[in-house]
């Protein structure tokens, strides 16, 4: 039972070779593409109001030398949010249940971050590890302290995502299976347990895009701190 409830988090493969990669890259294939028409159609109108819009309120708070980095940010928005949309349709897969693919997304992210604030504001960055003010006993307590939170922002970006999306999808899991086993035994305790289930579809509707929100977000607050 316990193999059979983790396996839907393990990679497909065929012919030996994991389809990870696929399922990583089927998102972009529903993506309109960009039109030669003076005007674009009603999809294309709402994919762009929503990138402009999403664009200029992660932007917002951010000083101009962080605006360079608009496309990245906002192209990391659109590709979580497709994968996690994806993966709750039937027979898919989700990548960012992976705690890998969500480490190999934050630390590399993060560490942009951190270098760019050394490289640019060396004094500022470095000034984070020590407030002004603190007593000379407490220094070293102080400067471990901030330096550990330091190296563990991207693990917490990664298992973040990670654990909300593995949780949402153990319980769709279980529930979905009660219904089945329930609707034998009675007709009304199993229509009960499938407007559970309903309920629960649409807040993993929200918790896979409200998560992928968390994550660049969190990448603009890092990156407000060093620029």
């Amino acid at each position: 039972m316990t193999m059979d409830l983790f396996s839907q988090f393990a990679s497909s493969t065929l012919l030996g070779t994991p389809l990870i990669l696929l399922a990583m890259l089927t998102p972009w294939l529903f993506f309109p593409l960009p039109s030669t028409r003076w005007t674009n159609n009603r999809l294309l109108t709402l994919l762009n109001w929503f990138m402009i819009g999403f664009t200029k309120q992660l932007l917002l708070p951010l000083n101009a030398p962080a605006h360079k980095w608009a496309f990245l940010l906002t192209s990391i928005m659109v590709f979580l949010l497709s994968m996690n949309l994806l993966g709750l349709l039937p027979y898919t897969f989700t990548p960012t249940t992976q705690l890998s693919i969500n480490l190999g997304l934050a630390v590399p992210l993060w560490l942009a971050t951190v270098l760019m604030g050394l490289r640019n504001q060396l004094t500022h960055s470095l000034a984070h590890f020590l407030p002004e003010g603190t007593p000379s006993p407490l220094i070293p307590v102080l400067i471990l302290i901030e330096t550990i939170s330091l190296f563990i922002r991207p693990l917490a970006l990664g298992v973040r995502l990670t654990a909300n999306l593995t949780a949402g999808h153990l319980l769709i899991h279980l529930i979905s299976s009660a219904v089945s086993a329930t609707i034998s035994m009675s007709l009304t305790v199993s229509a009960l347990t499938f407007l559970v289930l309903t309920l629960l579809m649409t807040l993993e509707i929200a918790v896979a895009m409200i998560q992928a929100y968390v994550f660049v977000l969190l990448l603009s607050l890092y990156l407000q701190e060093n620029t």
